[in-house]
C-alpha cells in the first residue's frame, strides 16, 4: 500500500528513542521528513543522524513543559522543509506509584509535562495544519483501564483522550484529523525500567506476556507502523478515536 507519505513533514516529540523514534523510522522509510524533539542534545543528534541526517530529519532539543516548545517545532518544520503535515505527540511516562502515594509535586510536574505540554502542542500544531493534516497522541492503555502502580498515568491519560476527541471535533471541518494511540506492553526503555523495578524483571516480563493474548511483548516497530499509517493520507477517514496497540490485552470491545 502506498501511504502517500512522500515528502510530507511531521513533528515528533519525545522521539529520540522508544515509540517516537520507531514512528520516525517508519515515516522516513516511506518517504516522509521529520522534525524530532527530545530533552538531551546528544540523543537528538544521534537520532537524527540515524534517520539519514538533514535531508530527512532535523532535531530540536526541547522540553514540552516549556511553553515556547510547540511554536519552535512548527517553525523548524516550516523553515527546514517548507511545510507541516502532522505530528506525533509523545512524552515520557510519569513517575510510577499509586495515585494515593505520589505527592503533590510529582502530580504537578506530570501535569505540566504529560498533560499541559501535550495539550499545548496539540492546539499549536492543529492551528498550523492544512486540510489533510493529522495529529496522533501517544497515550496508554491506561486511558481505558487503570494499570496497577501507574496512578498518575491512570489519572492523566484518560483526560488527554478526551481532549483529543474535543480537538478532533473542532478541527474536523477544516480537514484536520486527531487520534489517540494506546500502546500496551511494548519493549521500550520505559517498560524495561518498570520490569526492573519489580526486583525480578524476568518474572515480571513473563507475567506480562501471559496476560497478552498474543503472548509476547510488542516491538517498537509494530507501534511505529500503526502510527505512521494513522498519520498518513491512507487513513483519511479516521479521526476522534483511540486505537490500542497492545496485542489484544484490553478486554473491552
Amino acid at each position: 500500500m502506498d501511504l502517500g507519505l512522500t515528502d510530507r513533514v511531521y513533528v515528533l516529540t519525545g522521539a529520540s528513542r522508544g515509540l517516537g523514534f520507531a514512528t520516525a523510522q517508519c515515516l522516513v522509510a516511506d518517504g516522509a521528513r521529520v522534525v524530532l524533539s527530545a530533552r538531551r542534545d546528544d540523543e537528538v543528534a544521534a537520532a537524527t543522524a540515524a534517520l539519514g541526517g538533514a535531508d530527512r530529519a532535523v532535531g530540536v532539543t526541547a522540553d514540552l513543559a516549556d511553553p515556547a516548545t510547540p511554536g519552535r517545532l512548527v517553525e523548524a518544520a516550516q523553515r527546514h522543509f517548507g511545510r507541516l503535515d502532522g505530528a506525533l505527540i509523545s512524552v515520557g511516562g510519569p513517575t510510577p506509584g499509586s495515585a494515593a502515594s505520589v505527592d503533590d509535586e510529582q502530580w504537578r510536574h506530570a501535569f505540566e509535562t504529560v498533560f499541559l505540554g501535550s495539550v499545548r502542542t496539540l492546539r499549536t500544531v492543529a492551528a498550523a495544519l492544512p486540510d489533510g493534516g493529522a495529529i496522533a497522541l501517544v497515550l496508554s492503555t491506561s486511558a481505558r483501564g487503570p494499570i496497577p502502580g501507574l496512578g498518575i498515568s491512570n489519572g492523566l491519560r484518560p483526560g488527554l483522550a478526551g481532549v483529543a476527541k474535543d480537538v478532533a471535533d473542532e478541527y474536523g471541518p477544516r480537514g484536520v484529523r486527531v487520534l489517540g494511540l494506546l500502546p500496551g506492553r511494548i519493549l521500550t526503555d520505559r517498560n524495561r525500567e518498570l520490569f526492573a523495578a519489580t526486583g525480578d524483571p524476568e518474572r515480571a516480563r513473563a507475567e506480562a506476556e501471559a496476560s497478552i493474548p498474543l503472548r509476547r511483548i510488542g516491538d517498537p516497530a509494530e507501534f511505529g507502523r500503526v502510527a505512521a499509517f494513522v498519520l498518513s493520507p491512507a487513513a483519511s477517514y479516521l479521526t476522534g478515536i483511540t486505537i490500542p496497540v497492545d496485542g489484544g490485552a484490553l478486554r473491552g470491545l
